[in-house]
């Protein structure tokens, strides 16, 4: 059995227990937060291989999201599209804008191309915000072509409400597991494809990549637009659940939430960004009541990631679960 094979049956496991999981749960906000863990996660693993598997230091994966979801509600709000063709072309409008921010990031390396897409990215957040020129009316409200300060709300969703009225949390479950099923799909194949050997050639060693024929700029902008526009979906289908779209989504706190699950999962690993999205959304529960100061425990935990385990908990589940088999399997003895 091949590595991709074997990462595809892990994957589809993985999405038959969430599918299999409204069975044995059935309170609404612990399905509330099994939704909010797939959105993360699927930017957790796009962040993961761009920046794990291609290096490309971006921080521009927020952008992707935040145009995910302004794209999904303007296209609802003022061309009236529904959720569900709104949702595949606001992740089309990501991708479209990673080739253009792939093109000018792209020229530099390491840490220039980490803070021009964090300039880009804060550039459009301010563009957003200081949209203040009513464009239409909405509800006899004044609507921004780009939201504004307040952004887009209480647009149509996903169609549950009016459908399975009380229950309308488990049809927004399903609709957020298949973005979620997808995304995980996608990811592994490409981790585990050959478009993932030439990524991980570049990261190593872009002058050796070079000399076997593999053209570093071409292969990351394709990771660029894979990963955003998988990105746009999370953003997407993160409006679509809410019915909100706003400058929060720019917020540098949300930004290190997610790097922090990237980085306490493992950098680098396939399974990694669902470990830290699930151990980091934790730490966010048990600290909910700290208020301002659950952004200093977010630091801490990935300051001391960083510096004690900085392949993450990935790398070490595998090195515990190789001791584990090693005590366990039977001493081979030689004869007399």
């Amino acid at each position: 059995m091949s590595t991709l094979q074997r990462h595809l049956i892990i994957g589809l496991a993985v999405i038959a227990v969430f599918a299999a999981l409204p069975l044995v749960i059935s309170e609404r906000y612990l399905l509330g937060e099994v939704i909010i863990f797939f959105i993360w996660a699927m930017v957790a693993m796009n962040w993961n291989v761009l920046m794990g598997h291609a290096g490309v230091f971006s921080l521009a994966q927020m952008l992707f999201v935040a145009v995910g979801a302004y794209g999904m509600a303007m296209g609802v709000t003022f061309v009236g599209l529904s959720v569900w063709a709104a949702i595949p072309l606001a992740a089309l409008a990501s991708a479209l804008l990673a080739v253009v921010v792939g093109m000018a990031c792209l020229r530099l390396t390491g840490a220039y191309v980490a803070l021009l897409t964090y300039a880009i990215a804060e550039m459009v957040h301010v563009l957003i915000i200081t949209d203040t020129e009513c464009f239409t009316l909405v509800r006899n409200n004044c609507q921004q072509l780009f939201g504004g300060s307040t952004g887009f709300s209480r647009f149509d969703d996903f169609g549950f409400r009016s459908m399975l009225k009380g229950n309308w949390i488990l049809g927004n479950y399903y609709a957020v597991l298949v973005a979620f099923a997808i995304t995980v799909l996608g990811v592994v194949v490409v981790i585990h494809g050959r478009l993932g050997l030439a990524f991980r050639a570049i990261r190593d060693n872009v002058g050796y990549a070079s000399s076997r024929g593999i053209d570093r700029k071409k292969y990351q902008i394709a990771a660029f637009v894979i990963t955003a526009f998988l990105t746009g979906l999370a953003g997407g289908v993160y409006a679509a659940h809410f019915r909100f779209a706003g400058p929060s989504l720019f917020d540098f706190s949300t930004l290190m939430f997610v790097l922090a699950m990237v980085v306490v999962g493992g950098l680098g690993s396939t399974w990694g960004p669902l470990i830290g999205t699930g151990s980091m959304m934790i730490v966010v529960e048990l600290s909910k009541e700290m208020g301002d100061a659950r952004n200093l425990v977010l630091g801490l935990a990935l300051v001391i990631f960083v510096i004690v385990m900085p392949k993450g908990l990935a790398q070490a589940g595998k090195i515990v679960a190789g001791r584990l088999f090693r005590r366990s399997a039977p001493k081979m003895t030689t004869p007399p």
